[in-house]
């Protein structure tokens, strides 16, 4: 029996042997398509290239495409578990011709691959095509031998694909299986075509036509080719199943839902099983490309399809969290082909053990109140709507989940009832909003929120997505467009780009639309949720309804991501190293640098720094990959993660751990940015800075990456300069440097001496009022000295004071056009006469104020130097008075 992993080998591999490129499959969040929740086909990842938007360097492509078919208008979730081709998640194989070959060679690659590859007898298939297609019904006789009862006409748009209202499209032809007369049903076209005998295993869409108009269709220059084939249906059909719940890959699935809960995979519960198994699946690959439960958009719709199997194992009797534990299965079957299951493990592990865990509380009671609601009600009743309200808005369950429970009951919901009280919470909201103290143009962005919804967030895995604007502001009022040379603020419905938070600043990139286009200058969060982009729009014109491309800055976000992880890295070296009393008081992650503020009293030393900085970059080597787990903030921080940036948390929080080896963790911390992937990815990391910012805490300044590396580069550039400068080798200039400063210490000294010998001696520089004045019986000695710098003046003083025995010196000292006075009183003297006070008025006659010192000895200054024979005048008035 071919497996399912073989099958999907083989179909990669006969495509690449015919000169297809194999390429990986996208995400589940579609980057080019902002129309799209997930993708749900094949051709999503390469719409722009059929369109012409984009170029590829091959020109023939094969995949399997991951795809999930569960809200909006593709959406399985209601059949799933119930019907035997129904599912969320499924994978979706192909063959992509852009301009290359088209029709004929596309009907023979895809019938040689099922009757020769796989093997698939001729007899129990037959094929479909559009009414007008004789060209295609012509291939098929000839490559297959067909006759025409077994080419099959069909009018309908099932057998006319288009893309859109406009844009490329062409006819289809489909291949059918024939599983044999003993199930119901009848060929496609016939009036029981809905029965289960023929089931279609493959399309072919020949896009050859455009569609300009509603009335105009031309041909395309170079007509393509977009196959789908789902690979549950044709693995179903190559292992001889019906179902395709009973192929190999559903039965371990489904084995390992009976082995936890104990109830038969193939009994009256069978449906349980098959919905849990269908779900895993769902849940785990949008949780690996980047989905996280929440209550908007792309998360709802994961909780609702994550609830949904949780509530059936509640119906197979699991009384403690079980999902979660199948996820080690899921990724023994799928793992190999999808490695990002592997990366993922344990966020889709904890993903579903927090989500069943809070599920579980109030399940019961939830389930309780549904009982008591609907016991009066008989098959075919009706639950009030502002009871299923109840139920979504205080128990979390969603909408549909309640209309599940009451299905096997034969009760409706009032939808209505139940949109109605949705419509009154908002306006309850709204008006707690607007009491709420914001200002005017803050309360616009709730309106935006109420209308437009909250922001998908894609920027944990992508720098570059597709969007569509939903609201533009400026200066708090909503407008339709944004032109040339203005700014504003655009919301759209996913984003790449961060919002700044929690000390990371927001990205900077640019939106490009159909008629123009916008540098990004600023992205803040508004009402929690909401992706506010700081545009400019630099050509044409931005309106809303448009759609976006839209892209981030790869380097500016890659050092973003850098300096992100460095500072984790940086909080628990300094924790290690300085203590655990160590918590982030304050922090910025910007490109070029990062700050970060901690609690503790006293500055660190050079050579703790230098320890911290080796600690960091010997984790940044070990290029330990950067985990991330869901958990409630309660568990994370039991499990002794730390709250690094003070953000507001929710009822989950991402918790990363880096740094760590052979199992071992290092840091670990709760924190919604941006981060490396590995380690290694930071670069080298450098302390440039540490110091005081208020008492008990310390700030420390670092850089990281390119930054990091343009620091060094800016040193060794400062350290070759200097050298080149006193002629000497970078090593010698240390040395070289000290006997430069000793002997500038040796000439300053002699200067010193030489300029307090003479002044001493009379002479020189100094110009004296008599040598020794009497002042009111007080001995004084004043003298303005030029070119003596003030910090000369005390030792000065102190001779003089000796020379005097008993009285004062006042000396102003001259230099660079101001000046500097000094008063000295002698012991004897110092209790009876205050420096302090005689230099003041000295300071006052130069144009200073104040001045200080001790009642000895006082000093002060003023910018004007040609003042100081009058400040000597003042000071011996000063004294005059004083005595």
């Amino acid at each position: 029996m071919q497996s399912v992993s073989d099958i999907r080998r083989t179909f990669l591999e006969y495509f690449g042997k015919n000169g297809h490129e194999i390429v990986p499959s996208s995400p589940l969040v579609p980057r080019n398509d902002p129309t799209l929740m997930f993708t749900n086909a094949g051709m999503v990842q390469f719409k722009n290239v059929f369109t012409g938007l984009e170029k590829r360097a091959y020109s023939r492509a094969t995949t399997s495409q991951k795809c999930v078919r569960a809200g909006g208008k593709h959406n399985d979730l209601e059949n799933v578990g119930y019907t035997a081709r129904h599912h969320t998640f499924f994978e979706m194989l192909g063959n992509f011709s852009f301009g290359d070959y088209f029709k004929e060679r596309a009907i023979e690659l895809a019938w040689n691959l099922i009757t020769k590859e796989f093997g698939l007898p001729a007899d129990r298939l037959l094929v479909t095509v559009f009414s007008e297609d004789e060209e295609a019904a012509g291939y098929w006789r000839k490559i297959t031998g067909f006759s025409n009862s077994k080419i099959i006409r069909i009018p309908t748009s099932d057998n006319f694909w288009a893309m859109g209202d406009t844009g490329p499209c062409g006819p289809c032809s489909e291949i059918f299986f024939d599983h044999g007369d003993h199930i119901p049903g009848g060929p496609p076209g016939s009036p029981d075509q809905d029965g289960d005998r023929f089931i279609e295993i493959w399309n072919l869409v020949f896009m050859q036509f455009e569609q300009l108009t509603k009335d105009e269709r031309v041909n395309l220059p170079r007509p393509s080719i977009d196959t789908g084939m789902g690979l549950e249906r044709i693995a179903a059909v190559l292992q001889g199943k019906h179902n395709n719940y009973d192929i190999d890959l559903f039965r371990t699935l489904i084995e390992a839902v009976a082995h936890e809960t104990g109830v038969d995979p193939d009994g009256p519960q069978s449906a349980s099983h098959k919905v849990i198994a269908d779900h895993l699946r769902t849940t785990a690959f949008l949780i690996a490309d980047g989905v996280l439960p929440s209550n908007e958009g792309r998360g709802y719709v994961l909780r609702r399809i994550m609830r949904r199997a949780m509530r059936h194992a509640h119906i197979l009797g699991a009384q403690d969290p079980m999902v979660f534990k199948l996820v080690p299965s899921l990724v023994h079957e799928m793992g190999d082909a999808y490695p990002e299951l592997v990366r993922a493990q344990p966020l889709i592990t904890e993903t579903l053990k927090l989500e069943e865990g809070r599920f579980k509380k109030t399940l019961g009671t939830g389930l309780k109140l549904l009982e008591d609601e609907t016991k009066a009600l008989d098959a075919g009743g009706t639950l009030k709507g502002d009871i299923a309200f109840k139920l979504y808005d205080t128990f979390g369950f969603p909408l549909d989940l309640t209309q599940d429970v009451l299905r096997a009951r034969d009760i409706t919901v009032d939808t209505a009832g139940f949109e109605k009280a949705m419509d009154e919470q908002r306006a309850k909201a709204r008006a707690a909003w607007a009491g709420s103290g914001e200002t005017a143009d803050q309360a616009i962005w709730f309106d935006v929120r109420q209308k437009v919804g909250a922001t998908e967030f894609l920027g944990y895995d992508t720098e570059r997505a597709e969007g569509q604007i939903k609201a533009i502001v400026v200066e708090g009022k909503e407008v339709p467009a944004l032109k040339a040379g203005q700014t504003g603020w655009i919301v759209t419905n996913q984003t790449p780009f961060y919002a700044e938070s929690g000390g990371q600043l927001g990205d900077n990139g640019r939106f490009v639309g159909a008629n123009g286009e916008a540098a990004i200058l600023d992205v803040q969060k508004r009402v929690g949720d909401l992706h506010a982009h700081h545009a400019k729009v630099d050509k044409g014109e931005l309106k809303v309804g448009d759609d976006l491309a839209m892209s981030v800055d790869p380097i500016r976000r890659a050092q973003l991501r850098a300096h992100h992880s460095a500072t984790h890295l940086l909080h628990e070296a300094l924790r290690r190293h300085l203590g655990e009393h160590v918590t982030q008081k304050g922090s910025l992650v910007a490109p070029d640098r990062l700050r970060f503020d901690i609690s503790h009293t006293k500055a660190i030393s050079q050579d703790e720094l230098r320890k911290i900085e080796d600690e960091v970059n010997e984790r940044i080597r070990k290029n330990s990959s950067v985990d991330t787990r869901l958990m409630t903030p309660e568990e994370a921080i039991a499990a002794g993660a730390m709250a690094l940036f003070g953000e507001k948390y929710g009822e989950e929080v991402r918790v990363l751990s880096m740094g760590g080896e052979d199992g071992q963790k290092y840091s670990v911390e709760l924190c919604g940015g941006t981060h490396a992937l590995r380690t290694g990815d930071i670069g080298l990391f450098r302390i440039i800075g540490e110091g005081a910012v208020s008492a008990g805490v310390r700030r420390i300044e670092a850089v990281a990456g390119a930054a990091a590396e343009e620091h060094v580069r800016h040193q060794a550039q400062l350290l070759a300069d200097a050298a080149a400068v006193l002629k000497v080798r970078a090593e010698d200039l240390p040395t070289r440097l000290q006997a430069l400063v000793d002997g500038q210490r040796k000439i300053e000294r002699e200067l010193s001496d030489a300029r307090k010998a003479l002044a001493m001696a009379g002479g020189g520089a100094a110009q004296a009022a008599d040598e020794v004045r009497d002042v009111g019986g007080v001995k004084l000695i004043g003298r303005v000295l030029n070119g003596v710098p003030g910090k000369e003046l005390k030792g000065m003083a102190d001779e003089y004071k000796k020379k005097l025995g008993s009285g004062v010196v006042a000396l102003i000292g001259v230099e660079d056009g101001k000046a500097s006075a000094v008063v000295g009183v002698t012991d004897d003297l110092s209790k009876s006469l205050s420096a302090v006070e005689l230099v003041k008025a000295g300071v006052a006659a130069l144009g200073g104020k104040g001045g200080g010192g001790r009642p000895d000895m006082a000093q002060g200054g003023g910018p004007d130097a040609a003042k100081a024979p009058e400040a000597l005048k003042a000071i011996e008035a000063a004294l005059a008075d004083a005595k």
